[in-house]
């Protein structure tokens, strides 16, 4: 994956998360504003309630007490405070009472708890209320929640009691007005809301019981669970969502308030429901809205990164590619800085290194092309040394033979002019091969297989592998099927292939085995040549491709320095290794392609040298 890719990646990456985070964050905390809100409007309901409540009960108790301190009740209480009083005088007065101050339930009961008149129950009088003799003071009591029993139901009741002190004796006054549907349709809501009484009248879950302001529930089945939630905790308002359909947009989130009696018992259970609408319809804008701006915000952030990464990119690319090119071999490789940043800066750098380099190149090439040619001359002094020796006894011997006779001097003569002809004729075998040497010809590049090349150099030693009453050299090939085909100089190729098998047979003169190995990787073609002889030393090994440097008795010290110039003329590597004792491997690295190559007229490939092939650039491969 390229820089590019990754910084586009990278980027795009965080754009999405940046995006995401922001919808996520703006769509929770609108979650939770709205909750909040809810809340409020809900705490805002209940209070409402509360007062509506508290102002029902204090209504019940203003006409509670007006009904106490009526002529009419007064008459009644003193006369029933009487031993023998009638009480079947009053069984009606409850009902009057009743409708003249608007109240839904009047009863008067006896300073014994006896019943003596009730308006929502007639059939119940003379019945015990002990419960209303329990506390002797009822004046300054508020208004409280009860259950009403009716003739054919059961009813909640706000209801108020006041107690008329007669002598020794009280007389009880109880109203109160019914809880209902009516209650609830008086409460103002917002919108949105709406609310729900439940009576708990029964054991079980009775829907008959939950009404709301309109009446009848529908569906009041799915409210059986909050209900029963609510009774197991009465003590606190239990919170819950129901789902009316599979649509989000129509759920409702219900508030449970316990509504309690005088002795905390509960009676009632009152439901706010907050429609959870808006809550949908907005987080699903905000969603739309957050989807909208994000592919927005990613489609300019793709062009913006993708300017931007290429515009970091670039001089990167750019870098890369000189890089490259010194890899190959151009010193002079340059980048253009544009900018004076940390890529600037980089590139200037690398304009300064190989500046450096090149100066360092060309240092390098001086001292080794003298070096070369001292090398070159110590060879060659050494070479001509040996013949020049008997070249100049041999003229001496010819000016002392003058002094002969003719017989004896014609001797020394024919003899002299033999040894002259034997040692010049030894110069000019010296002097061609520092020739042919230095006429190193350059490579005529086209497709090649090495493969066929190892074939036909192992073809020239047959006979050697065959001579009968040596001992026997085995051959043994691993090259790989399919090796791609090189740019290469068959013929140099064939020579260098050539020198190296015949030092490897001469390295093993009692026998062994010669192994040839090719294979192919990142673009190049390696061999391998490696025999089972004596081996090398370390510092024989480190001198093995200097020009004229050999092992052997009647070597010439060029077979392998050819077999390096070849090799370097093909933009190659060669090297060795070898173990004293073990035998020497010659690894041999070959590009499948050349970068500079030119196609010739006759549809043959060169390449374009640098160099001519010197003693100094061969020298300088022998390093």
């Amino acid at each position: 994956m390229s820089l590019r890719t990754k910084l586009l990646l990278i980027f795009m990456l965080t754009v999405a998360a940046s995006v995401t985070v922001v919808a996520y964050g703006v769509t929770h905390y609108t979650r939770a504003a709205f909750e909040e809100m809810d809340a409020q409007r809900t705490e805002a309901l209940v209070a409402q309630f509360q007062k509506e409540f508290a102002q029902r009960g204090e209504e019940v108790v203003h006409q509670v007490e007006n009904i106490a301190n009526a002529e009419i009740t007064l008459r009644m209480a003193l006369d029933l405070a009487r031993s023998n009083a009638d009480q079947s005088l009053y069984v009606h007065d409850g009902t009057g009472a009743a409708q003249d101050h608007g109240l839904d339930f009047v009863q008067f009961v006896n300073s014994d708890g006896t019943l003596i008149s009730s308006a929502q129950f007639p059939s119940r009088v003379g019945y015990k209320n002990e419960w209303v003799i329990a506390n002797k003071n009822w004046r300054d009591s508020h208004a409280f929640l009860t259950k009403e029993e009716l003739p054919d139901s059961v009813a909640l009741s706000l209801t108020v009691v006041r107690t008329l002190p007669v002598g020794d004796k009280n007389f009880y006054i109880i109203g109160g007005r019914r809880l209902d549907q009516n209650f609830l349709a008086s409460l103002v809501l917002p919108a949105g809301m709406r609310t729900l009484l439940y009576q708990n009248l029964e054991p079980d879950f009775a829907p008959a019981q939950l009404t709301d302001a309109g009446g009848a529930v529908p569906q009041a089945d799915r409210y059986a669970s909050l209900i029963e939630q609510s009774k197991k905790q009465p003590q606190r308002p239990v919170i819950s969502t129901i789902n009316w359909s599979t649509d989000p947009a129509s759920a409702e989130t219900f508030h449970a308030i316990p509504l309690t009696g005088r002795d905390d018992e509960l009676l009632g259970i009152l439901l706010v429901g907050s429609s959870r609408r808006e809550l949908v319809l907005l987080t699903q804008r905000i969603g739309w809205i957050a989807a909208s701006v994000g592919a927005g915000a990613l489609l300019i952030a793709l062009v913006l990164i993708w300017w931007f990464s290429a515009r970091i990119t670039h001089p990167v690319e750019e870098l890369a590619v000189a890089a490259r090119e010194v890899a190959s071999g151009r010193w002079d490789a340059r980048i253009d800085v544009r900018t004076y940043d940390e890529v600037g800066q980089l590139a200037t750098a690398f304009n300064d290194m190989t500046r450096t380099l090149g100066v360092q190149k060309e240092r390098l090439l001086q001292t080794e092309r003298v070096a070369a040619w001292r090398e070159l001359a110590r060879k060659l002094a050494h070479e001509l040394r040996n013949p020049l020796f008997p070249l100049q006894i041999t003229v001496e011997n010819l000016q002392r033979a003058r002094k002969l006779d003719h017989e004896q001097f014609m001797e020394v003569f024919t003899e002299s002019t033999a040894t002259l002809k034997t040692e010049l004729a030894n110069l000019n075998s010296i002097v061609a091969r520092f020739s042919d040497f230095s006429k190193m010809p350059a490579p005529r590049f086209e497709r090649m297989n090495v493969n066929e090349s190892l074939h036909e150099a192992l073809r020239l030693f047959d006979a050697q592998f065959n001579e009968v009453g040596k001992p026997a050299i085995t051959r043994e090939l691993f090259l790989k099927e399919g090796l791609p085909e090189i740019d290469g100089d068959p013929e140099l190729l064939h020579r260098a292939f050539q020198n190296v098998v015949l030092n490897a047979l001469d390295a093993m003169p009692a026998g062994g085995t010669l192994t040839l190995r090719t294979s192919e990787l990142d673009g190049k073609v390696h061999v391998e040549i490696a025999d089972t002889g004596n081996g090398l030393t370390p510092e024989e090994s480190a001198r093995l491709f200097t020009p004229y440097y050999t092992t052997k008795p009647q070597g010439t010290g060029l077979g392998l320095a050819i077999v390096q110039s070849v090799v370097s003329d093909h933009h190659g590597t060669v090297s060795i290794s070898s173990e004293e004792g073990r035998g020497t491997t010659i690894r041999i690295d070959l590009p499948q392609r050349q970068a500079d190559r030119t196609e010739t007229p006759h549809n043959e490939v060169v390449i374009a040298k640098s160099e001519p092939t010197t003693p100094s650039t061969l020298a300088a491969a022998s390093d």
